[in-house]
């Protein structure tokens, strides 16, 4: 803006993400189409090398170099009340609790239940592409990317589908070798993380097909990939990421039963899973009902340091996403290991002091998870256990336990994120922290 013309905007972008409200009384600029909800839901997206004169009546957009674009505006499906509180104490809470929304808003029309088979509209174009694949690789940042770890598992176990996983901090750095047909799928929630669309660019380059999992309609990623799935989870406010995480796992739950059902699974596997997806939502609000025992629990921890998270098999990355939040939200230092790892080292840091959360359903390696908690405990490390419902073995064994209900293994992972996550915020809330925005992070991974 320049002091002599106040009435004018002038911006430009070059990486991070510009959005032009386009309103009846004015027109804003964001980083961000949430912001404007309660001002317009018109928005314009910019693209790298494009400016702006925006003005109270007007936007005209052209190239750096001078170039006139015609924008057409878009319309944002989001209602306002999505960026309102409706009388939670904290935007992370709220967004937490509408985990059971989100799943049906991301699994509704995407399933076929007499066939046991999932459609997703965005690849219906590249769905013989995607069959004929040798490999898959999945890239993305900070939950997007655990939630690519819980995806690489279930379509390597269920779907029979080889998957590379990259960090896409790093994919454009390292050296690639080819596999055959490839195709890269990046996760994103904001379809505009600077890292994971360079990660895409750089596929794009090497010719490979390019997919996008977004949450923003319009986003970059969106619109620079080949074919890709929304997923409809609605504006996350809070920093740390919990409804678009439960939405990202989800929308993997859909990819492999789509990619499954057309490389071998059964129709009888396609329609359990299909019914363990239905009744998902009526599941995930049994466990947000024990929020107050969660509560309770967390209060006992929220003095300590330091904590380890423990998982195996699909809730290994499940464990990384329980310490990752608990470091975002609290700042006590967590670490993560699969639990097979412990005796590796790390089992050297554990005493009175050092809590240990252990994920332990009850399912092909409950045994094993229960001798990694009784190393722990030999240790005099307090244990947290997640387990399920009725396994008075477990409560004999932790300091406390949270039960779950029982569900079908490829939902598992989506059932254990909300008591991990309600467990970080009770800890951030009695630590009397800013759960919403945590030091030096921000909502978009922009640099």
């Amino acid at each position: 803006m320049a002091a002599d013309d106040s009435d004018t905007i002038v911006v430009a972008r070059l990486g991070s993400p510009i959005v032009i409200g386009i309103g009846v009384d004015g027109h804003f600029v964001s980083s961000d189409p949430s912001a404007l909800l309660a001002h317009t839901k018109d928005v314009v997206y910019l693209d790298d090398g494009e400016m702006a004169l925006v003005s109270k009546d007007s936007y005209n957009v052209s190239t750096n170099g001078g170039t006139v674009r015609q924008k057409q505006a878009e319309r944002i499906e989001w209602e306002v009340d999505a960026v309102q509180k409706q009388g939670y104490e904290h935007f992370m809470l709220k967004e937490i609790f509408e985990a059971p929304e989100v799943v049906l808003n991301t699994i509704r029309g995407r399933l076929i239940p007499e066939e046991g088979k999932a459609k997703l509209g965005g690849f219906e174009n590249v769905l013989s592409d995607l069959v004929a694949l040798d490999r898959f690789a999945i890239t993305a940042c900070g939950s997007a990317y655990l939630a690519g770890y819980v995806g690489k598992y279930l379509l390597e176990t269920y779907a029979n589908i080889p998957v590379d996983l990259e960090l896409a901090s790093e994919y454009r750095y390292k050296s690639h070798v080819d596999h055959g047909k490839q195709a890269l799928l990046a996760v994103t929630q904001s379809g505009e993380t600077a890292d994971t669309l360079a990660a895409v660019r750089l596929a794009r380059e090497r010719g490979l097909l390019t997919l996008g999992m977004v949450n923003v309609v319009g986003s970059t990623i969106a619109r620079e990939t080949d074919a890709g799935v929304y997923n409809h989870a609605g504006p996350e406010v809070a920093v740390a990421s919990t409804k678009a995480f439960i939405s990202q796992l989800t929308a993997f739950v859909l990819i492999t039963l789509l990619l499954g059902r057309e490389n071998g699974m059964s129709v009888k596997e396609g329609k359990e899973i299909v019914h363990a997806l239905q009744t998902l939502p009526n599941i995930l609000k049994q466990v947000l009902a024990t929020s107050g025992e969660v509560e309770r629990i967390a209060e006992k921890y929220a003095g300590y340091r330091d904590a380890m998270f423990i998982g195996r098999q699909s809730s290994t990355p499940m464990a990384f996403e329980g310490a990752l939040k608990l470091k975002e939200v609290t700042y006590i230092h967590a670490e993560a290991y699969a639990g097979g790892e412990l005796k590796h080292g790390s089992i050297a840091m554990l005493d009175e002091s050092f809590p240990v959360v252990a994920l332990a359903p009850q399912d092909t390696v409950y045994e094993k998870m229960i001798s990694n908690i009784e190393e722990v405990k030999a240790r005099g490390a307090p244990v947290l256990a997640i387990g399920t419902e009725g396994d008075k073995h477990l409560s004999s064994l932790a300091d406390d336990v949270i039960y779950v209900p029982k569900v079908h293994p490829i939902v598992q992972p989506i059932v254990l994120a909300l008591p991990l996550h309600l467990f970080a915020y009770y800890v951030g809330v009695e630590k009397g922290l800013n759960v919403d925005r945590p030091s030096n992070l921000a909502k978009s991974g922009t640099v």
